[in-house]
């Protein structure tokens, strides 16, 4: 078991494809770790065991006959519990919609599926994806592999855990603010936002329709490459994709190179509230960059100030309006319901059971922000600093081929630090937020672990809109580099479960 679950996505396809390995044979390994330290780290809200081992013999029997296999076939998945499942249960973390299911699959669910990834089951997230350290969920907190009394970040923590802890060797998150990014590097895993619209949002529960958007997640650049490429693309079903090709992102993963490329360091990205850790092993990746033959450029782009006040209008006013839809009418969680109260009334009831307090604080701060007298000042202020955001990100790009800067401000707090801090909380996704604003994309990789507690630290690379390959191509590169100078992937150091 302990020999496949550390193999690669790239290593278990090329391995069942030849038919040293099955499908089955590496499914039944993860689902054998996930039984062994699962319970410990709380990674999953629902495992799919039955439903996994049926797809892996799929592969298999897909395998014998002789036909064309994915690129992916028989690697083992751990998926958000956002993206609808059909006949599996879908909660959002949340529980108003505990034991709910879902009669259709999201499109990254079919994709998925068409792929012949095997999906082992819904990985545990902050409830409708609202937080920065998975403490959220109604089911409970998951733990950081690295230190288990630590956050695995947010909210796709569960994800970023499952990967960490080797229960998956690929997972799928989502990027409000950050919900892909952070976890990444908080678990010394390798995360990715692609461009808006580049990734299909149907089927995924919507917080913040202008500003969600589901990615890959992996422990490699080339794997999160190759699950990009599977589950990205135009999808008529919404509204919102992006009609055109997909980037070049696993050509750009076997290829990664920085000789002579610019990269751009934000001056914003730093100052008060950084860990020194952090700044230090940035300050080292900018430096190694240089010494691949990249030229670094210094950027002035004053309106990111401003992006973590704007962003904390825009989602909140999005989650008020996403969220009306939860009224115990339809679906869902349904309280008081004796047929002596008014549906206004068992409304309330319900939404007063079913939302946890960051939800209920965000629907409340997002109603206000919306309400008759104050949308200007609020919401339409904050869509014209994301506007002013966007043209710095314009004129940067102008200057340099791609940004870095940290992926988070610190390294992984203890469970429960900042759970009374609704704003300490907030910062965590300081560096994070302007990317989601804009549109670009965004990739999270190891850059080497803190001095001073000895936890993963975040390398964070933008790219314009639709560059995402270029992400690739400067991660790849990144990557191979500390390979290089360590002798091993950075997350074999992480401590055993």
């Amino acid at each position: 078991m302990t020999d496949i679950i550390k193999l690669t996505a790239a290593e278990i396809a090329a391995k069942v494809a030849s038919g040293e390995l099955t499908a089955v044979a590496v499914t039944e390994a993860h689902l054998a770790r996930i039984d062994a330290v699962d319970e410990k780290v709380h990674a999953f809200l629902h495992v799919d065991r039955e439903g996994a081992l049926a797809q892996a013999r799929a592969v298999d029997a897909k395998r014998e006959r002789g036909e064309k296999l994915g690129p992916l076939a028989g690697v083992p998945l751990a998926l958000k519990d956002i993206f609808t499942t059909e006949g599996v249960p879908t909660t959002v973390g949340s529980k108003i919609l505990e034991g709910w299911i879902p009669p259709y699959d999201a499109t990254v669910t079919k994709r998925l599926k068409a792929a012949d990834v095997v999906i082992l089951g819904k990985t545990n997230m902050d409830e409708f994806a609202m937080g920065s350290s998975t403490e959220n969920s109604a089911y409970g907190p998951t733990g950081n592999p690295w230190d288990l009394t630590r956050i695995p970040g947010g909210s796709g923590g569960g994800s970023s855990a499952a990967l960490a802890s080797y229960e998956a060797p690929l997972a799928i998150g989502t990027d409000t603010g950050g919900s892909i990014r952070q976890p990444a590097a908080v678990t010394g895993t390798v995360g990715v936002k692609p461009t808006y619209g580049g990734v299909s949002r149907y089927g995924m529960v919507a917080f913040s329709s202008s500003l969600d958007q589901g990615g890959p997640c992996a422990r490699t650049v080339l794997d999160a490459a190759l699950l990009h490429e599977a589950i990205a693309g135009h999808d008529e079903l919404d509204s919102t994709s992006i009609d055109a090709p997909v980037p070049p992102v696993v050509e750009a993963a076997r290829n990664g190179s920085v000789e002579g490329m610019r990269v751009g360091v934000v001056k914003q990205f730093s100052g008060e509230g950084y860990q020194a850790g952090v700044v230090q092993r940035f300050n080292e990746s900018v430096e190694l960059l240089r010494s691949l033959g990249a030229t670094v450029v210094e950027l002035d782009c004053p309106s990111f100030d401003l992006a973590l006040s704007a962003y904390y209008l825009i989602a909140p006013s999005e989650c008020s309006s996403n969220l009306a839809r939860f009224d115990a009418m339809r679906y869902g969680l349904r309280v008081g319901d004796d047929g002596t109260k008014s549906a206004e009334d068992v409304t309330a009831l319900t939404r007063e059971a079913g939302f946890g307090d960051e939800v209920k604080r965000r629907v409340m701060l997002g109603t206000y922000a919306l309400s008759s007298g104050y949308y200007d000042a609020y919401y339409g202020s904050a869509q014209k600093v994301r506007t002013l955001i966007t043209r710095d990100f314009e004129k940067a790009f102008e200057q340099v081929d791609v940004i870095v800067s940290p992926t988070t401000p610190t390294t992984a707090f203890p469970i429960g630090e900042r759970a009374d801090d609704p704003m300490a909380m907030y910062l965590a996704d300081l560096c994070t937020i302007p990317t989601n604003l804009a549109g670009n994309a965004a990739m999270s990789l190891p850059c080497g672990l803190a001095p001073e507690d000895g936890l993963p630290v975040g390398l964070q690379i933008i790219a314009p809109a639709m560059k995402d390959d270029r992400l690739y191509k400067v991660g790849a590169a990144v990557e191979a580099a500390f390979v290089e100078k360590w002798g091993h992937p950075l997350l074999e150091e992480a401590p055993s479960l």
